[in-house]
């Protein structure tokens, strides 16, 4: 895995353990708008903390999908999942 796709990773695990993290710890407003009645919007959404914690969830998952990679345990190399030439095997 260079660098580029690394990053690319990182930020795909980013925004999925994102929209994980957002709806925890959330409650709607006591009270609801007078003009429109809406409690939809969080009193308190905490949105550092989310990104906190999305950040070490993000981290903890793409350090193993990084140690899966490197290693040769999945392999696209060798083994049943080897690509074949176009010779035959």
């Amino acid at each position: 895995m260079n660098w580029f796709t690394g990053c690319m990773l990182f930020i795909i695990i980013w925004w999925t353990a994102l929209f994980a993290v957002l709806p925890l710890r959330t409650r709607p407003m006591d009270r609801p708008d007078e003009v429109s009645g809406w409690r939809g919007t969080p009193e308190n959404p905490r949105l550092v903390m989310k990104v906190i914690v999305t950040t070490l969830v993000t981290s903890v998952l793409w350090l193993g999908i990084y140690a899966v990679v490197r290693s040769d345990y999945i392999s696209f190399r060798h083994g049943v999942l080897a690509m074949h030439d176009a010779d035959g095997l």
